[in-house]
C-alpha cells in the first residue's frame, strides 16, 4: 500500500514569532523555519506502518516556496521513500492545498494520505477535511491511534467526551493529533541518505490548479500586552475585586 503524507515548513515552534512593522504579516527574514510538529508525527506514523509490514511506500509532499526542499528532504530523513514539491510563491491557503493534494492523489492513487490536524502558523485545521471532500474518501480528524488491517484502517480520535473510534475503508484520509506517536530523532546517516532519494518539482499549473487566494489580509496585530497580577490578603478582597474591579461576577 503506498501512503501521501502532507509536510509544511512552518517557522520553528521554539521561535517567538514578530509581527512586520506594516503590520502586513508575520516577519519570517532570517527565522529558523522547520517541519510542522503536526506533519512530523504524520510522517512518523507512516513509517511505523511500514515497519509494520502494512506500507509498501511513502511519499511525502509540500506546497510553497523552493526551501521547502529542505523540509521534504527532513521528511525522507526520517523514512520516506521519495518526495514531491509543488513549487509556488503564492501565499497557499487551506482550499488551494487541498486542490493541489486532490490532483496528486488522483495522480499516485496511494492506498491511505495522512496529514497533521493543523499547521502552527496559521492553526486552520481546513486542509485534511478540505481533501476528503473534494476526492470524496473517508475521513477521521485527530487521530490518537492509527490501526491497519483488511483493508480497513481502525482510528481512535479523541472527542470532547473522550475518546471515539472509527472504521474507514481504503484509501482514506487521516489527520494526526498530538498523542499519535513522538516522531523519532533524525539520525546523520538518514540525513545523508536523504539526500541520494528522489524529490520531484511541479508547478500548480502542472496540475490544473489555480491557487490564487481567495481571503486577503487586512491587518496581522500582536495581542494587547496583560497587566501584572496582584496578590490579595484574603478571599473576601479577592471577591470584592472580582465584582467591583474586573466587574465578571
Amino acid at each position: 500500500m503506498k501512503v501521501l503524507v502532507a509536510v509544511k515548513r512552518v517557522v520553528d515552534y521554539n521561535v517567538k514569532v514578530r509581527v512586520k512593522s506594516d503590520n502586513t504579516g508575520v516577519d519570517i527574514a532570517n527565522v529558523k523555519m522547520s517541519m510542522n510538529p503536526f506533519d512530523e508525527i504524520a510522517i512518523e506514523e507512516a513509517v511505523r506502518l511500514k515497519e509494520k509490514g502494512v506500507v509498501t511506500e511513502i511519499i511525502a509532499v509540500s506546497a510553497g516556496v523552493t526551501q521547502c526542499q529542505e523540509t521534504l528532504r527532513t521528511a525522507m530523513a526520517i523514512g520516506a521513500d521519495r518526495a514531491i514539491l509543488v513549487e509556488t510563491a503564492v501565499e497557499l491557503q487551506p482550499l488551494a492545498v487541498a486542490k493541489l493534494l486532490k490532483a496528486l492523489v488522483d495522480k499516485e492513487q496511494p492506498g491511505l494520505i495522512i496529514l497533521g490536524k493543523q499547521a502552527i502558523d496559521d492553526d486552520c485545521n481546513q486542509t485534511g477535511q478540505m481533501l476528503a471532500a473534494l476526492a470524496d474518501l473517508p475521513q477521521a480528524t485527530f487521530a490518537s491511534k492509527v490501526e491497519v488491517a483488511d483493508g480497513k484502517v481502525s482510528v481512535t480520535r479523541e472527542v470532547d467526551g473522550g475518546l471515539e473510534t472509527l472504521s474507514l475503508s481504503l484509501p482514506a484520509v487521516i489527520t494526526a493529533d498530538l498523542r499519535l506517536n513522538e516522531p523519532r530523532y533524525v539520525t546523520l546517516p538518514n540525513i545523508m541518505k536523504a539526500k541520494k532519494k528522489q524529490l520531484e518539482i511541479f508547478k500548480p499549473e502542472d496540475l490544473g490548479v489555480d491557487v490564487t487566494p481567495r481571503i486577503k489580509t487586512l491587518k496581522v496585530s500582536e495581542p494587547p500586552k496583560r497587566s501584572a497580577g496582584i496578590k490579595v490578603p484574603d478571599v473576601a478582597t479577592l471577591v470584592d475585586k472580582l465584582k467591583n474591579e474586573a466587574k465578571v461576577i
